[in-house]
C-alpha cells in the first residue's frame, strides 16, 4: 500500500485519518503542522501521496505542497487537500496545483478512493 503524509493543524483529524488509512493498509506519517511535515519528510519519510488541510498556522497547505515538490525526487508528488475551506476559489487554488480537493467532515471511502486515483499515474509509469 502507500505511504501517505498526512498534515492537519488538529491533532483529531490526524489520528482519525491515520485510523481510516491505516485500516486499509496504509502506512502513515501523521503531522500536527507544516514544519514537521518538512522535518519528517526531510529525514527519510518520503511519501508516495500527501493528504493536506489547506488552513494552517504558519503555512497554507498549498504553500506546504509548493515546498514538498521542491524537495529532490518529490516534483510531481501527488496530493489532496482536505478542508473545511469550501468556497470555489478554495477549491480552484488546489485544482490548479494539480491535486484533487476533498471537504470536510469527508467520507473515509470518498478519500481512499481519491487516493487510490491519485496514485493510478505513478502506478502505471512502474
Amino acid at each position: 500500500m502507500a505511504r501517505v503524509l498526512v498534515v492537519d493543524d488538529d491533532p483529531d483529524a490526524v489520528r482519525i485519518v491515520t485510523f481510516r488509512l491505516q485500516s486499509k493498509g496504509h502506512r502513515v506519517i501523521g503531522c500536527t503542522s507544516p514544519q514537521e511535515a518538512l522535518d519528517a519528510v526531510t529525514l527519510g519519510g518520503r511519501p508516495d501521496v500527501a493528504v493536506l488541510d489547506v488552513v494552517m498556522p504558519g503555512m497554507t497547505g498549498l504553500e506546504l505542497l509548493a515546498e514538498l515538490r521542491a524537495l529532490d525526487g518529490l516534483a510531481g508528488l501527488p496530493a489532496i487537500f482536505l478542508s473545511a475551506q469550501v468556497q470555489p476559489e478554495d477549491v480552484a487554488a488546489g485544482l490548479a496545483v494539480g491535486a484533487a480537493y476533498l471537504t470536510k467532515p469527508f467520507i473515509a471511502a470518498v478519500l481512499l478512493k481519491a487516493i487510490d486515483e491519485v496514485l493510478a499515474p505513478a502506478l502505471e509509469a512502474w
